[in-house]
């Protein structure tokens, strides 16, 4: 499977000249956990919610300084044509929780740790919802009574 069928998409994105107001006010009006700081479609940084509290707000940085004071930087990306064994690789190396899409080093999407969970869940789901209906739904053979484990039986 392609990054780029987990990805999501369109990301939120502000420049390296936008407030720290602005990115905060990005990510409410998007409700979303991060902006990318792009320039052209490149993607330069990424700014996350914690970023802003503990960057900006605790370190006492005025809201109209650019938010490429507070960005993590540089960028860790995947390309969208990459396999997502690569994205879990790239997850496990960086210690990102979010990972810029490119193609062509331009940005196309965000993929996020929660999407590869979400990914596995329904994989499990998958396998799991026939054998569930199947023991639901089936009846148990007719062996006559119903045996007691050796380890319960009274001796």
């Amino acid at each position: 499977m392609r990054v780029s069928e987990l990805m999501n998409a369109p990301t939120v994105t502000v420049g390296p000249g936008d407030t720290i107001r602005q990115a905060a006010g990005c990510l409410h009006a998007h409700n979303v956990g991060c902006v990318l700081v792009t320039v052209d479609g490149i993607p330069l940084g990424i700014v996350t919610d914690r970023d802003l509290a503990v960057r900006a707000l605790a370190a006492g940085l005025d809201p109209q300084a650019p938010v490429s004071l507070v960005m993590t930087e540089p960028v860790v990306t995947i390309d969208a044509e990459a396999d997502v064994a690569e994205a879990y690789q790239a997850f496990r190396h960086s210690g990102m929780r979010r990972l810029p899409v490119v193609s062509r080093e331009r940005l196309v999407g965000l993929l996020a740790i929660d999407d590869l969970f979400l990914d596995v869940f329904q994989r499990y789901a998958d396998l799991l919802g026939p054998v569930s209906w199947s023991a639901l739904h089936d009846r148990p053979l007719d062996d006559g009574p119903l045996r007691q484990p050796a380890w319960g039986r009274e001796p």
